[in-house]
């Protein structure tokens, strides 16, 4: 059974940064496609960004060249870099694995002044 546990969320003011990390325990992890989603207050459920087991990453628009997904193989982690955070990114925080469709409890990512 794959078990995901994320860390690393807060409060950060705008322009500001977080990482995010996502700790996985069972499986093969190596292979697995990994994700991170968003789900804001009164918002749908949104896919940020993912990670294949070759290293390919995919990004939703809204976060191009802000965000950087990554993964450590040794460590079965994966990590999402967050950059000039703004208010718009302001919610709950999800690490799932695509391949399992494993999910994690959730961080909560607040930006505010």
């Amino acid at each position: 059974q794959v078990q995901l546990v994320e860390s690393g969320g807060g409060l950060v003011q705008p322009g500001g940064s977080l990482r995010l990390s996502c700790a996985v325990s069972g499986g093969i992890f190596n292979f697995y496609t990994m994700a991170w989603h968003r789900q804001a207050p009164g918002k749908q459920r949104e896919l940020v960004a993912t990670i294949t087991g070759g290293f390919s990453t995919n990004y939703a628009d809204s976060v191009k060249g802000r965000f950087i997904i990554s993964r450590d193989n040794a460590k079965r982690t994966v990590y999402l870099q967050m950059n000039s955070l703004n208010p718009e990114d302001t919610a709950v925080y999800y690490c799932n694995c695509r391949s399992t469709n494993s999910w994690g409890q959730g961080t909560q990512v607040t930006v505010s002044s």
